[in-house]
């Protein structure tokens, strides 16, 4: 399967330049920043996930604490009293 490519143009630092001349070299430079940023937004959208689930968890266990107060009572009709 072929990706279709796009160029543009991006200003970085000399020294990460250097760098990523020194990791990848000058002919593999746009294939490392490629992954890069794939790790990246995949990070990204696994933390938005992640608070999003928080989120969700954290609203479940208030309507979930409200609702066993609410049928305490109910809830122990007919046990004996230890």
């Amino acid at each position: 399967m072929q990706t279709e490519m796009a160029r543009i143009n991006v200003t970085l630092p000399r020294e990460v330049i250097e760098s990523l001349n020194q990791i990848a070299g000058p002919r593999s430079r746009s294939r490392l920043i490629a992954e890069s940023l794939r790790e990246y937004i995949r990070q990204m959208k696994a933390a938005e996930l992640g608070k999003r689930l928080e989120e969700g968890y954290c609203a479940a266990a208030a309507e979930n604490v409200a609702m066993t107060e609410e049928f305490e009572a109910v809830d122990l009709e007919g046990w004996d009293e230890y």
